[in-house]
This record gives structure tokens, C-alpha cells and sequence, in this order.
């Protein structure tokens, strides 16, 4: 609908709301996924940190993820159980990169001298998607199902296919467990 070509009566000004509406409810979704998904990175960030870093990290040994979640949670900081915390820190180790693609305002949210993790092993370069599409295209739920996979190269394949298939979550869900990527 354009305002400047139709006329203007009761039902155009409904449809017009409309369309404003549904388009800024996408944009307003589609940011929030965003900064959900840097919010995550940014928290495995400062685990690794911490790990590689902290005075007090020999007191924790394994008992880190444990004693966070507990702390966090005591603070009513949401998701942040020791599993979401394995995943999160997870995702910032296979997905390094992301760190490229973070806005001004979120940049200084990184630990100072932050160490980079590389990732070993990786799937071809050639098979990589940029990671400014990886975050734009997929929410992170359906990144916290592609972390959980173990092969690099079935990574990759399921992160191709879920942007070029437009795939809901479930249906990715679906597709891993119907092995996809080993039949195809």
C-alpha cells in the first residue's frame, strides 16, 4: 500500500497502521534476536576470559559453570543455567568471529585485551558463511541447535541450508534429527 497513490478512506487507514505495524513488529523482533544472540557470545566471551585470565580460576576447576549459574540466577540474570552457560561459551569458541559484526555500542562490552580462540579444524573456508549473515539470518535458537552438533562440516551444511531454506527452528530441529545432512 502506498499513502500518496490510494485514496484516503477509513479501510486504507486501517491498512496502512497495519503495514506500519507489521513491518516495525519484524524489525523490532528481528533486533531483539540480535542482541539476544550478542548477549549470549558476549557472556561465553567473558567465560573464556575468565578462564584463560582469572586470579581465582583454580579454586573453581570445573565447578566454574556450577557456581556462575548459581550466582546468576541468585540475581535473576534470565537463562543462565550451567547447560545454557556450556552452550554459550561454546558458541563464542565456534564462532570466534562474530566479534567483527558487533556495533560500536556492544564493542565495549568486550573484555580489554580480549585473547581470540581460533577455532581448529574447520570446515572449508569456501563453506563459510560471513558471520554478519550467520547473525542477521539465523535467531539464536537456531544456533544454540547447530552448537550442539559436533561435526564442523555437518555444522556448516546445516547453517547453509537453514538460510537458503528459510527454515523455522523446529523445522531445523526436525531436520537434524532426521539426519539430513547423512542422507544427503
Amino acid at each position: 500500500m502506498n499513502p500518496n497513490r490510494q485514496e484516503w478512506n477509513f479501510e486504507n487507514l486501517v491498512g496502512f497502521i497495519r503495514q506500519v505495524h507489521d513491518e516495525l513488529a519484524a524489525q523490532t523482533s528481528r533486533a531483539v534476536n540480535l542482541s539476544l544472540t550478542l548477549r549470549n557470545w558476549l557472556i561465553g566471551c567473558y567465560i573464556a576470559e575468565y578462564e584463560l585470565r582469572g586470579s581465582d580460576r583454580a579454586s573453581y576447576g570445573d565447578k566454574l559453570l556450577i557456581q556462575l549459574a548459581k550466582r546468576l540466577t541468585d540475581l535473576k540474570v534470565s537463562n543462565c543455567n550451567r547447560r545454557q552457560l556450556y552452550r554459550y561459551l561454546r558458541f563464542y569458541r565456534l564462532y570466534p568471529e562474530i566479534v567483527g559484526t558487533m556495533a560500536p555500542q556492544f564493542t565495549k562490552l568486550l573484555p580489554e585485551e580480549r585473547h581470540v580462540v581460533e577455532k581448529v579444524g574447520t570446515a572449508s573456508p569456501q563453506l563459510q558463511i560471513p558471520p554478519d549473515k550467520l547473525i542477521q539470518q539465523l535467531s539464536y535458537s537456531h544456533l544454540e541447535l547447530i552448537v550442539d552438533l559436533d561435526d564442523d562440516l555437518k555444522r556448516v551444511f546445516y547453517e547453509i541450508e537453514c538460510i537458503r531454506g528459510n527454515w523455522s527452528v523446529r523445522e531445523l530441529k526436525r531436520q537434524i534429527n532426521s539426519l539430513y545432512f547423512e542422507r544427503s
